[in-house]
């Protein structure tokens, strides 16, 4: 009797956990990146594992690679409208529609990864950045944050200022309006299409990603000089977007399992970022790569051009206006604390 008691509780145990779960939700996630993108698409990967892990299967993400369900740069839209029920992107892509998007996208001369990581998460950040995302029917939430980039690749050397006027770079978001201010034509050009413009010459000059990233999509044959310092990009976030009837669709506790996996993922980027990024530098190096910086009057004249793109931005948004000096006001607070710890 004993022995059919176990046999049949074992039976019952091995058809629950082969059962599906009742309550499960598959969603359909759109990224502006290649699927198998280093970095930029193990993010999205770490994300859709760690909802997986933490919702114990009962929430799935699909993961669409760019131009697998839309376009690139329709992924903001195609949420929007309900096309696509999540999205995954750099949120400065977003910035011509959504002003605020442009100050987390790539904030020219901000603040560092993990100071942007507190405010957007603990400063208040996020929630002024809803309310912009709430007049696209999108919930936003920052789950991948990306390290300071290099300047980007140039196809000849940036002594001056003159050096930089006239030529066609891949770049966007406020950065790309500060460059038009020295005489700089921004193109924004999906990450898979920045290699073919730079070395048939469309272009004369890209900014995309991190070393280990541009390395993948082989930016290091494309042209030769490549800039420091990331002036344009000390840090920035990728998100994850969902329809907002889709997201009003799931009860709390699943809202909550995707919002921890959310900050786990923004987590593990911070901590994965850097340490691939000086293998790679020498790898390009012994390949012929040019590593150099621009000269203090470039940065200078950037940092000037700069700074008046922001008191533009600022006078036309009050969202971005809003945003800007919550951000601001942290930077200083962070920049005490640094001070009042400093050993030097």
């Amino acid at each position: 009797m004993k022995l059919k008691f176990i046999i049949a509780a074992m039976s019952a145990a091995f058809s629950f956990a082969a059962a599906p779960v009742a309550n499960a939700v598959e969603i359909d996630v759109a990224s502006t990146f290649p699927k198998d993108m280093m970095f930029l698409g193990d993010g999205l990967k770490q994300f859709a594992k760690s909802v997986d892990e933490i919702s114990g299967g009962d929430i799935k993400i699909k993961i669409h690679g760019a131009g697998d369900l839309v376009p690139a740069l329709e992924v903001l839209n195609a949420v929007s409208s309900g096309a696509v029920s999540g999205g995954y992107d750099w949120v400065g892509y977003w910035g011509g529609s959504i002003p605020v998007a442009n100050l987390v996208g790539a904030l020219p001369f901000g603040p560092t990864p993990e100071v942007l990581a507190e405010w957007i998460w603990e400063g208040g950040g996020m929630q002024i950045i809803q309310k912009a995302y709430d007049k696209h029917n999108v919930k936003f939430l920052p789950c991948v944050i990306v390290p300071a980039e290099p300047a980007g690749w140039f196809n000849k050397e940036i002594k001056t200022v003159e050096d930089l006027k006239g030529l066609k770079m891949r770049i966007g978001g406020l950065a790309g309006r500060a460059l038009t201010k020295v005489g700089v034509s921004p193109q924004m050009i999906p990450g898979g299409e920045v290699f073919v413009s730079l070395e048939r010459g469309r272009i004369d000059a890209a900014e995309f990603s991190l070393p280990a990233v541009d390395e993948t999509i082989q930016l290091q044959k494309a042209a030769k000089n490549y800039y420091f310092p990331g002036w344009h990009q000390p840090s920035s976030i990728n998100s994850i977007t969902f329809n907002m009837k889709v997201w009003n669709g799931l009860n709390d506790l699943q809202k909550d399992q995707i919002t921890t996996a959310c900050r786990s993922s923004f987590l593990w980027t911070l901590t994965n970022g850097v340490p691939k990024q000086l293998e790679t530098l020498k790898r390009m190096e012994e390949g012929g790569t040019m590593i150099r910086r621009f000269p203090d009057e470039v940065l200078a004249a950037l940092r000037k051009a700069t700074d008046e793109v922001i008191a533009e931005e600022r006078k036309k948004d009050a969202l971005f206006d809003e945003a800007y000096a919550s951000l601001s006001a942290y930077i200083d607070g962070a920049d005490r604390w640094k001070s009042l710890q400093s050993t030097q």
